[in-house]
């Protein structure tokens, strides 16, 4: 048989949701999955590759499942390629395990269909993480088929990737991108010569291997005439198959194959729209939220209820969290009802791990005395937990003491007493029928009613979380309160009574994964030994000192005597850009000083000592009619950052918070390095990668230097650790390391952009990106160390 000269794959890239929502593109979906079943059925030569996501299977056959056979049967055959995939996924912008899950859940849908396509098939991710290769590998998969992100220096279709722990996939580069072959059939009376054109193009390519021709684009359907065109004279040397069929021929452990190692973030051949990582931050705090609560839930059930059945509970969080990841959902470069929707699914998932959480917890607090808190440890090592505890505390000249179940004391900090005039009011006699209302049960207010005084022209309650009295009986109540209002009618005084209370912490030394009872009451403090001091304007512990500077930044400093000066400098500059791309104005203003600082001390240690530092500026309301131009009209806005010190920690947590007032606009915090560094390290998705301060460019996309990190970024001196995937650049030449808190932008993509060649998408107004007046909060840490 006469080797093909193109190896034609038809397929569709579907975007699951994007410029329209999910419902809108599925019904359309719909229709081409209709068109691909009947054509396969009527042309055994036809072949089809489904993007390589089952979540496409799984929507289609949702509004059409009459037709499960249908597909299941195409799949058999090998003629209907589907999987490996649940989602094709944005790979910086969810955990490693999520990815794990994301795999897990493609391949086992897959496979109940007839069989998972084993090509690793990621043909429109901004970007792959180093770790890629290792989880395909673990899952039996020796193929990869991928576009963005291929450094410059290739010049085959296939290569070897490595991950950092040697694991191996070999790659077919889609140099040309996913609907190279769409070209060739653009003039169908040319096919033949547009085929010879082609081929001689990218012979420095594929050498004496057969071209692969992907047939397909975003949310496209295959030609009715493909068939037919192929079968004509102008078909010769094509042949139609799946993505596996052409994949699978090459050796997956070649030795003269060119090997890359790593993540793959090179500009050199395509566009990797590294803005994704900034925009929409509130969908970036959402996923890195879920993740952790259903994780969490996952590991207390495995440790404190191994016996209890929480599968389905956690398998619909996973989903919900999978299907937030696509390379338009959890990016936010979509449109509002998008984001909307991804949103949602995200705090479903967290709500069902929340669920899950609070029952195995629940059976935990079962477990230890009615007089005690259980407190848990959920990370796998042991460690002292700054645990709030809300106690009973009637006696207001004794202090809230802690001790474990053998008797050790703890070291406690009060916090705050609560309010205990729950209700003052007078009320005429005729209406304390409304007061019994009010009661439900035993309950009141929120808790339980204690006992109560019923005598001429008063009514008290005194209520508690946990009543000492045995029982209460309303009826007794009703019968009392008509008789001393038939005796002294008029006004009446109600009031409601609550037992004091103390919030407090106390410093609980607990197992990996373990966790312990402790009893808090009330007697004479013990004395403190050293903890975390506060000032006016300082935090010290033993392992680290901040000071508050006149303009509101941080100077810090480790036990090493590493210090670390003008943290959390906050700079507003223009954005003229996309929800794809930071797009800097030329006539960019940048604000990075505060009209004033106030600095109030909010907790007073030992255990935890906190200072609010309110700096107040004045941002450029928006771009002006030249987009190139901030506005002169600005507006104040106040940022609250919460520098806060716990004892026993070698850092200092910071809590940054805003609501935004202006549009068009990037906000960064800034960490100053002592002296510039030529390198960065950074958390990703089971790996820790070395950048340097460049990116490496070459296509129509600027090769701006900005990253993602997930739980922490290293430069120097200065670790900053994070509470979920944010954009860092180590900029001014390396001398700082400056951390995305916002990028607030009003277009999906924009036609003419300063950073990028080509529109990203189609020109659609985003005003939900732009954030105004939504709150905008970060939450990190700042670890000075040599």
């Amino acid at each position: 048989m006469t080797e093909p000269r193109i190896v034609l794959v038809p397929h569709t890239h579907w975007d699951r949701e994007w410029y329209e929502p999910f419902q809108v593109f599925r019904l359309k979906l719909a229709d081409v999955v209709d068109d691909v079943l009947a054509r396969a059925e009527a042309d055994p030569d036809f072949r089809f590759t489904l993007d390589g996501q089952f979540a496409a299977v799984e929507d289609y056959l949702e509004l059409r499942p009459q037709n499960r056979h249908r597909v299941a049967e195409l799949v058999r055959q090998g003629r209907l390629s589907i999987g490996p995939w649940h989602i094709l996924l944005d790979e910086f912008l969810c955990s490693g395990e999520t990815i794990v899950r994301n795999l897990e859940l493609g391949w086992q849908g897959a496979e109940a269909l007839g069989g998972a396509m084993p090509v690793g098939y990621l043909p429109d991710m901004f970007g792959h993480t180093a770790q890629i290769p290792q989880i395909l590998a673990r899952a039996g998969i020796e193929h990869a088929c991928l576009w963005r992100g291929a450094p410059g220096a290739l010049a085959s279709h296939g290569f070897r990737w490595e991950a950092p722990d040697g694991s191996a996939v070999r790659v077919e580069y889609l140099f040309d991108g996913y609907g190279n072959a769409l070209d060739l059939f653009a003039l169908p009376d040319r096919l033949g010569a547009a085929v010879e054109a082609y081929v001689a193009e990218t012979r420095s390519w594929y050498g004496d291997d057969p071209v692969l021709g992907m047939l397909g684009t975003d949310h496209s359907a295959p030609r009715p005439d493909l068939m037919a065109l192929v079968r004509g004279p102008g078909g010769a040397g094509l042949t139609v198959a799946g993505l596996a069929e052409y994949v699978t021929r090459f050796r997956p452990n070649d030795p003269d194959l060119p090997v890359v190692v790593g993540e793959l973030r090179s500009h050199a051949r395509g566009n990797i729209l590294p803005g994704v990582i900034s925009i929409r931050v509130g969908l970036k705090q959402a996923m890195a939220r879920a993740e952790r609560i259903v994780g969490e839930a996952e590991a207390l059930a495995a440790q404190f209820q191994p016996t209890a059945d929480h599968r389905e509970a956690f398998l619909l969080a996973w989903r919900k969290i999978v299907e937030s990841t696509a390379h338009d959902s959890v990016t936010g470069c979509g449109v509002d009802e998008t984001a909307d929707q991804v949103a949602a699914r995200l705090a479903e998932a967290a709500q069902a791990g929340r669920a899950v959480r609070s029952a195995v917890l629940r059976s935990i607090a079962e477990r230890v005395p009615a007089d005690a808190h259980a407190v848990v440890n959920t990370v796998a090592w042991p460690r002292i937990v700054l645990a709030e505890l809300d106690v009973p505390a009637p006696d207001a000249d004794l202090a809230v003491v802690a001790e474990l179940p053998d008797g050790t004391p703890l070291p406690v900090q009060e916090l705050d007493r609560s309010q205990t005039l729950l209700g003052d009011e007078t009320l005429a006699a005729a209406d304390l029928e409304k007061v019994i209302r009010r009661i439900h049960g035993r309950e009141l207010f929120g808790q339980q009613i204690e006992s109560y005084v019923v005598a001429p022209g008063r009514l008290e309650f005194r209520v508690a979380r946990v009543p000492s009295t045995p029982e209460f009986d309303l009826a007794a109540l009703r019968a009392e309160l008509a008789a001393a209002v038939a005796a002294a009618s008029g006004e009446w005084s109600v009031r409601t009574i609550a037992q004091q209370r103390r919030r407090v912490l106390a410093a609980v030394p607990v197992e990996a994964s373990g966790q312990v009872a402790v009893r808090a009451s009330q007697g004479v403090a013990a004395a403190s030994g050293p903890g975390v001091e506060v000032t006016e304007r300082s935090l010290t512990s033993a392992d680290i000192r901040v000071d508050v500077a006149d303009d509101g930044t941080l100077t810090v400093r480790g036990a090493d005597g590493t210090t670390l000066t003008g943290v959390g400098r906050l700079v507003s500059g223009g954005d003229r850009g996309d929800s794809y791309n930071y797009g800097p104005p030329a006539g960019d203003v940048l604000v990075d000083k505060p009209s004033s600082v106030t600095v109030t001390i909010d907790e007073t240690g030992p255990l935890r000592g906190v200072l609010r530092v309110v700096r107040r500026y004045d941002w450029p309301v928006s771009l002006s009619a030249d987009v190139d131009v901030r506005s002169a009209e600005t507006v104040p806005v106040e940022v609250t950052t919460l520098v806060e010190l716990r004892t026993g920690e070698p850092f200092a947590r910071l809590d940054v918070s805003f609501v935004n007032p202006a549009r068009d606009h990037r906000v960064r915090l800034h960490v100053p390095l002592p002296a510039p560094v030529t390198e960065s390290a950074a958390d990703g998705q089971f790996a820790v990668t070395v950048r340097g301060l460049t990116s490496e460019g070459g296509w129509g996309e600027y090769p701006l230097p900005t990253f993602p990190a997930s739980s922490f970024v290293s430069a120097g001196p200065a670790t900053v650790l994070l509470d979920h995937v944010t954009e860092y650049e180590l900029a001014d030449g390396g001398a700082e390391l400056a951390l995305t808190l916002l990028r607030a932008v009003g277009w999906m993509s924009v036609n003419l952009h300063p950073l990028r060649d080509e529109p990203a998408g189609s020109e659609f107004p985003v005003p939900g990106a732009q954030y105004v007046g939504l709150p905008v909060r970060a939450r990190l840490a700042v670890v000075p160390r040599a």
